[in-house]
């Protein structure tokens, strides 16, 4: 069984005899496109398709393509490279950035013995007199840019230094355009932002970040895992049915590429809304995981390795986001095409497109049909990922509900322990930017914190006579909340009454299984500004 790979580097899974999932074709047809970008969130494959495509230039299919589609279709003489990664350049200093982005460019034309090169103080001076002198001896060079936007989603609240970098960066995209010089350009980012030259009117650039053709290199389609990931199927099958590998049947791989598809499949680029791809990043540590554990566990991989950029971390510094959009894991949000198409810049982008271009929300819906786009949340595994996300940011980092021996409170608390632990997650909440003014804001919120505690919580849980607020399901007990409204002390004395009566008759919870220890709680939320806090609660 071929080991996993999580490295950018092509060469290595040659080299280590990695699984590699073959994108070749794609990448013949990219390249006669000449001028490419194209955007994807964190830890999808950006890196290494960049990668792939300097090694063919650079050596040509011998040794390295061997066994791929590629290996007997590629014609190409071999080109000198330039490697421009924007993750290793300054974000804070443009002096730095550009003394860095000139280094790099000047080790390159000395590399490859470009007669008369002299570095500028510019680095689209200093591009643009490489270009020229490989023009006048008739060279040509493949130009490839990775995460072209790292250094204005580093500064999304530092307007001065967003504004410097966004002009320094639009004049050397302004100068490589249409240079003859470039046999390809290739230019990658999580962002598409319309204030950078890539995307000016006259750009050579074929944007191919919604293209249907080009949907499916970046990222892996099921059938893909059912080839390359095959022995790896049969092992995770394996230990979720308790059998020998060689007893594993093809319902049952069916059945774990099902499973695997409902935590981290469901992300579509397709401007057809036709094709989906599945996380690369959470399908190798998914696989990794199985091997290492010896049993199957759908962990939360992409928020820890990518799936909080600096550009969310930076836009949420400033920006409150519509928090309770996000708790229906099947909604459906909606944005203007023009919005989603034309981003103009990350001060003034779309919340819902950031999201989009980051990895939290996807498409769903044809980009071509009507004049708004539906965008949702792509699987299970975003899902969480999403909800940390929104409950480290509101309740500022307080999501802990352990008790001083590292036990769940919900699993081993009082009704008091539960309701303390509520009262101290609200009070960390800044009121100004996240009121509480009704009882389904309280359910939210609440939602939201327990969500983000990584607890399994249902939201108005249809039972025979009504729908319970929130269930919480532990391994042991099952706790049923109702919860109330309340504008004062006195409000809240009767609202009790209410509660309670309201989970006795309609028989919430009752559904459990005899295994589970049963809590129902009734709780009012006094919503005087002087108390903010459930002061009448109760065991039912």
């Amino acid at each position: 069984m071929k080991d996993i790979s999580s490295t950018g580097s092509f060469i290595n899974f040659y080299l280590n005899n990695y699984i590699y999932v073959d994108k070749t074709k794609y990448i013949r047809d990219l390249i006669k496109l000449e001028r490419v970008f194209i955007s994807r969130p964190r830890r999808f494959g950006k890196s290494l398709t960049l990668d792939t495509i300097a090694t063919l230039f650079e050596t040509g299919v011998e040794p390295y393509f061997k066994g791929t589609w590629i290996y007997d279709k590629w014609t190409e003489p071999t080109y000198p490279v330039l490697r421009l990664n924007f993750l290793d350049l300054d974000k804070y200093s443009l002096e730095h950035f550009k003394q860095k982005l000139n280094a790099i460019i000047s080790s390159f034309a000395r590399d490859i013995n470009v007669k008369n090169y002299e570095e500028k103080v510019e680095p689209e001076d200093t591009i643009y007199f490489l270009l020229d002198e490989l023009r006048k001896e008739k060279r040509q060079i493949v130009i490839l840019i990775d995460e072209y936007d790292c250094q204005m989603t580093a500064n999304i609240n530092n307007e001065t230094l967003y504004k410097q970098f966004q002009e320094k960066i639009k004049s050397f995209y302004a100068t490589i355009k249409n240079k003859w010089p470039i046999k390809f350009l290739g230019i990658t980012g999580v962002t598409r932002l319309k204030d950078v030259e890539i995307f000016s009117i006259g750009s050579d650039i074929n944007d191919i970040t919604n293209d249907s053709v080009y949907s499916q290199m970046i990222g892996f389609t099921r059938d893909e895992i059912k080839k390359y990931y095959i022995d790896y199927l049969k092992l995770a099958a394996s230990y979720e049915n308790n059998c020998r590998v060689e007893e594993v049947t093809d319902t049952q791989i069916e059945s774990m590429l099902d499973m695997m598809a409902q935590n981290y499949d469901g992300y579509c680029f397709d401007e057809f809304y036709k094709k989906k791809v599945f996380s690369t990043w959470s399908v190798n540590k998914f696989f990794q995981s199985v091997v290492s554990n010896k049993f199957v566990y759908f962990g939360e991989y992409w928020y820890d390795n990518g799936g909080l950029p600096s550009i969310l971390v930076n836009y949420l510094k400033t920006h409150e986001l519509n928090i309770f959009e996000y708790l229906d894991k099947d909604k459906f949000l909606k944005v203007s095409s023009d919005d989603f198409k034309n981003p103009t810049a990350l001060t003034t982008i779309n919340q819902n497109v950031l999201m989009c271009q980051t990895g939290y929300l996807t498409l769903r819906s044809d980009l071509n049909k009507t004049s708004t786009v539906a965008l949702g949340i792509p699987n299970g595994e975003i899902y969480k990922a999403l909800n940390r996300l929104l409950a480290n940011n509101i309740f500022k980092g307080n999501t802990d509900i352990t008790d001083d021996y590292g036990r769940s409170l919900l699993e081993v608390g009082t009704v008091d322990d539960i309701i303390n632990l509520f009262n101290s997650a609200l009070n960390s909440v800044s009121y100004d930017n996240y009121p509480i003014v009704s009882e389904s804001s309280v359910q939210n919120m609440l939602k939201l914190y327990l969500l983000g505690a990584h607890q399994k919580v249902l939201s108005e849980l249809h039972e025979a006579k009504g729908r319970a607020d929130l269930v919480v399901n532990t391994d042991n007990r099952r706790i049923v909340f109702e919860f109330k409204y309340a504008k004062n002390e006195t409000e809240a004395k009767s609202k009790l009454h209410d509660a309670v009566e309201q989970i006795k008759t309609r028989g919430y919870g009752n559904i459990v299984p005899n295994k589970t220890e049963l809590l129902r709680i009734a709780a009012v939320f006094n919503a005087d500004p002087k108390v903010r806090a459930f002061t009448e609660y109760q065991e039912v």
